[in-house]
């Protein structure tokens, strides 16, 4: 038996002129569409915005899913957002480990130790924020519930 053979690696990466097209072409799952707005409008979020970061999930040599980050000023958390990972990985393990190389990443990166993300109070994904170690607060942001992780 080869075991020599290793699955891909999944790293973040800096959305570029390389790599835009191909994360403006992730598809979230019909159902997903009620808690999150399409990649491309993130993309703008980020570009026009100014304070969010855009990171494409890449797997191996594809690109699987997008998140984006920023700091808050006012309570120094790093905050991730927009996150998507495309239907056809989803439920292989990738949301999760997204969020562990997001945390990673940005806590070397950036210094942040503490993390937060905002949810509606019915998304599924909560279990994934969960599994990885977010817990719910009682902060809400607009109409979403707020999660944090501290290292």
């Amino acid at each position: 038996m080869d075991t020599s053979h290793s699955e891909p690696k999944l790293t973040l990466m800096t959305i570029n002129n390389s790599n835009w097209r191909k994360v403006i072409r992730i598809k979230v799952k019909p159902e997903q569409l009620d808690f999150i707005a399409e990649p491309s409008y993130y993309l703008l979020l980020c570009h026009y915005g100014e304070l969010w970061q855009p990171l494409a999930v890449i797997l191996g040599d594809q690109v699987i899913g997008f998140i984006m980050w920023a700091m808050d000023p006012q309570d120094g958390s790093c905050w991730l957002g927009g996150f998507h990972l495309d239907a056809d990985w989803q439920g292989k393990g990738y949301g999760r480990q997204t969020l562990q190389t997001a945390i990673k990443m940005l806590s070397e990166q950036e210094g942040c130790r503490d993390f937060a993300l905002s949810v509606l109070p019915n998304n599924p994904a909560i279990k994934v924020y969960k599994s990885v170690g977010f817990v719910e607060t009682d902060e809400m942001e607009d109409d979403e519930m707020v999660m944090r992780f501290s290292m």
